[in-house]
């Protein structure tokens, strides 16, 4: 399944590397994290629209440029959007006096690699685990809401989500040890 989406998403990125209008099929597949992973960083629904916006409009224009290694995309849009908001954040000290209450720091880079491989191990879960995962910590709905959205007890839901954040940490493990 893991080499189907790797593969999957190699063919999207080629697509809209021959043909930019298909780069609509990658914004499709990516925005929401993209947008999950500034909105925890600015706080601010319009910023982290403009942001994610700006995200997107970097990743079309250096598209071409853009090699395959077998790492997940988000990974590289991760990239894009920690660049965008640090942009941001020196746009702000420019501004104004005071500096900004949050400065990244030089782990940036080793927590969007971390959360890059978390996304790419949860979009291999199987699919009721996955959609459980996401709705629950990216969409950041209650355990009534999946329920309801997935017709499945809370009961059942809850199990899921055990399961899926087991097979995440025996994986993350594999990874690490």
């Amino acid at each position: 399944m893991a080499i189907t989406d790797d593969h999957d998403e190699r063919a999207l990125i080629e697509a809209a590397q021959a043909d930019p209008a298909r780069f609509v099929d990658l914004y499709e597949r990516h925005f929401h994290r993209v947008y999950a992973y500034v909105i925890r960083r600015t706080g601010s629904r319009a910023e982290a629209e403009d942001i994610t916006s700006e995200v997107f409009e970097r990743a079309l224009v250096n598209l071409p440029r853009f090699e395959w290694r077998g790492v997940p995309l988000v990974a590289w849009l991760f990239r894009i959007a920690a660049n965008a908001l640090a942009d941001r954040l020196r746009q702000i000290e420019r501004d104004c006096a005071d500096p900004p209450p949050d400065v990244p720091d030089e782990s940036e880079s080793a927590t969007i690699e971390r959360r890059a491989m978390l996304f790419q191990l949860v979009d291999r879960l199987p699919d009721l685990q996955r959609q459980v995962i996401e709705m629950r910590f990216v969409d950041g709905k209650s355990i009534r809401e999946i329920a309801a959205a997935l017709n499945r007890s809370e009961g059942a839901v809850k199990q899921l989500q055990l399961r899926a954040l087991e097979n995440l940490r025996k994986r993350m493990e594999g990874r690490h040890g």
